[in-house]
């Protein structure tokens, strides 16, 4: 058997049950045994590339008009969530939120994997947008998120002020089209089995045991759970 069990997660900063599903799995790897032998590995989703926020927008009206919804449909929607969110301990604040595109987090979160600091800068990133209202497209806030986990300024700021990892981006992402991922998060477990959508810790905890008896790591992706419950893709979250 190999000594690392790797985990890949295909996310995106914008996405709520991305967060949650963070922590699930961190909620099941606190109970696996083996737990200091798994490696994760975030890889970069995007849920709309194109997306360009203006200072207006909110999160109710945008949801509103994406879905063709009036806004306490949307409200309710949010609220739905928060609670959802609480019972992963997480302390959603939607009313703060700042809609940005996610590309230059993202390009960051490859800065911050070649230094084993990818976990910790997506959970700043998480924090920064679903719980403290930051804009996470703004330079200055992703240098100072940066450097809180460690990465050096004058390396944060060559990556922001140019298009470096722009590519490997775009290479997530097509790796993701490729395995027939639709929504986030999405789990990826040794290359061998992999889970849709923020499931329980108990289904994550289930899933790292079976790969890790099982020791036969294969290149096919079997998809153990197919639902498109409590994931986001790019009409939004459900």
């Amino acid at each position: 058997m190999e000594n690392k069990l790797k985990v890949q997660i295909w996310s995106d900063i914008m996405c709520p049950f991305c967060y949650i599903g963070k922590r699930r799995i961190e909620e099941a790897l606190q109970n696996f045994e083996y737990k200091e032998n798994v490696e994760i590995e975030w890889k970069s989703y995007q849920l709309d590339a194109s997306f360009v926020a203006s200072p207006e927008d909110n999160m109710v009206e945008h949801l509103a008009e994406k879905y063709r919804k009036d806004s306490d449909w949307a409200q309710n929607m949010l609220d739905n969530m928060t609670e959802n969110a609480k019972a992963a301990g997480l302390d959603f604040h939607f009313e703060k939120a700042v809609l940005a595109n996610s590309f230059n987090a993202h390009r960051l979160l490859h800065l911050a994997k070649k230094y084993n600091l990818a976990n910790d800068l997506e959970e700043l990133l998480f924090k920064a947008y679903l719980t403290e209202g930051k804009n996470i497209n703004d330079l200055d806030t992703l240098s100072k998120l940066g450097i809180e986990v460690g990465l050096d300024a004058e390396a944060i700021a060559q990556v922001l002020n140019s298009d470096t990892y722009g590519a490997e981006v775009q290479q997530d992402q097509e790796e993701a089209n490729a395995i027939g991922v639709q929504g986030v998060p999405f789990f990826v477990l040794d290359n061998k089995y992999a889970i849709s959508g923020a499931q329980p810790a108990t289904a994550f905890l289930e899933t790292l045991e079976k790969v890790w008896q099982e020791g036969k790591f294969e290149s096919k992706v079997t998809l153990l759970n197919t639902t498109t419950a409590n994931s986001c893709d790019i009409n939004g979250c459900d």
